[in-house]
């Protein structure tokens, strides 16, 4: 960790800082280990760790999970909202359908790629709010699904 050379009474002391813990150092001097109790908590200087939520692919390949609707909200419904900004390239299902988790809904393209939504719930179309050419944006309903 750290490295140190001490003269104390004219004696020479290399001594390394193994590890610390709480107030308790681990040190090294002249090859010996010792467990040392210091007297205040040492704040170690740490470089942050940056910690990145993991990106989750929306694939055909990859099982869906059904989402909990929010409490005040009728039980089993919900909305299938845009991802990201875009054009509707083809609608996949129409009003009165049955759909169940994963079944593609629409196809979106964003930034030039073709992107599959899929349903996130089980239930019955009862309003698509977009047609094919549609452009949306972000968080713009496009299915809702009772």
């Amino acid at each position: 960790m750290k490295k140190f050379k001490f003269t104390i009474k004219g004696n020479q002391y290399d001594v390394d800082i193994l590890n610390i813990e709480e107030n308790i150092a681990e040190v090294q001097v002249n090859g010996t280990v010792y467990n040392v109790e210091v007297d205040k908590n040492i704040q170690q200087t740490k470089t942050p760790i940056l910690v990145r939520s993991q990106a989750v692919p929306s694939t055909d390949g990859e099982k869906s999970t059904q989402k909990t609707s929010s409490p005040a909200a009728p039980k089993g419904s919900g909305t299938v909202k845009a991802p990201l900004p875009g054009a509707i390239l083809n609608v996949h299902v129409k009003v009165g359908d049955k759909v169940v988790m994963g079944q593609r809904l629409i196809t979106l393209e964003a930034m030039k790629m073709e992107n599959n939504i899929d349903s996130d719930k089980e239930g019955k179309v009862s309003a698509i709010k977009v047609k094919k050419g549609d452009s949306v944006m972000e968080g713009d309903v496009l299915v809702v699904i009772e």
